[in-house]
């Protein structure tokens, strides 16, 4: 695809951009174009003059994603800083860019004395993705804060949401296919700045002493089984510490996945599988992915 057959933009399109600088894992191949819109108009702009048959998928921080080594055709969306604002619009509500990170999110919400959004401190990825993901973490998940959100059909059309739009369930939304997040109001609850500190900095400390961190990952790989906790499963089939290829299973952390510097996204995908093969056949559980596998394998 060339780029006299895609929209004039205000932003800007790269044709076949290395996606593994932009993820966790550090890892998979490049997109075939990469849009960074100005703003949502450009955003709009955009997809109302795409070819409806070209696929089109947003990027967040790159935290739950594994990018496939074929990468990724049609169009990967990413929100840059024009869609990384948080404001206070009105009581104890905010107004937060799809582009804007849980840390930013939270310390906005401390300063302006709103608490119970200090979960959102502890998930690597910005307002879309959470809002997609019904992220959560420590006690508080996205539909327990969300009033609505913005989002961007793949015609182009601009909609406003409410939080029951979304039939949230653990880890999941029904967001209608190709919606892109460009925005989402949180509301809280009244709180003291040194309170709502406090509380973040012990999920920090807490998340710093049980998550491998500084490693090249992907945050929580399978999702929490019901009466389960997967990575008390993975433990329990003898996965930790489970090498294939470059990756790894943590060491750490059982439900997490590294990338030992060499990996390949086709070993983590593959050492994943292999971890859900031998889950099922110690504990007769199926584990689904939490993370999100895109693109084509070489």
């Amino acid at each position: 695809m060339t780029q006299a057959a895609l929209p004039t933009v205000a932003g800007k399109l790269t044709a076949n951009a290395p996606l593994a600088p932009l993820v966790w894992f550090k890892s998979g191949g490049s997109a075939e174009w990469l849009f960074e819109p100005k703003d949502v108009a450009d955003l709009q702009a955009f997809l109302r003059g795409l070819d409806p048959a070209v696929p089109v998928m947003p990027l967040g921080l790159g935290s739950n994603l594994i990018v496939r080594d074929g990468g990724v055709p049609g169009v990967v969306v990413r929100l840059g800083k024009a869609f990384a604002k948080v404001s206070k619009c009105a009581g104890l509500t905010l107004d937060c860019g799809a582009g804007a990170s849980g840390i930013l999110v939270s310390s906005t919400a401390r300063d302006n004395g709103i608490g119970g959004l200090e979960f959102l401190r502890s998930i690597p990825g910005t307002v879309g993705g959470f809002v997609r993901m019904n992220g959560g973490a420590y006690g508080g998940e996205v539909k327990d804060i969300l009033v609505d959100c913005d989002v961007v059909l793949r015609d182009g059309s601009l909609h406003t949401l409410a939080a029951a739009d979304l039939h949230y369930t653990y880890r999941h939304s029904e967001l209608p296919d190709g919606a892109i997040v460009v925005a989402a109001r949180f509301r809280g609850r009244p709180g003291k700045a040194e309170d709502i500190q406090a509380e973040m900095d012990r999920i920090s400390a807490s998340r710093e002493a049980s998550q491998p961190l500084r490693s090249k990952t992907g945050g929580s790989t399978f999702k929490n089984p019901s009466g389960h906790k997967a990575w008390e499963l993975v433990d329990a089939a003898g996965c930790r510490g489970l090498t294939l290829g470059g990756a790894q299973v943590s060491e750490k952390h059982c439900n997490f996945l590294l990338n030992l510097g060499d990996a390949t996204s086709a070993d983590i995908e593959a050492l994943g599988d292999e971890v859900r093969r031998r889950v099922k056949a110690h504990s007769g559980v199926d584990l689904e992915w939490e993370i999100q596998r895109v693109g084509k394998s070489k």
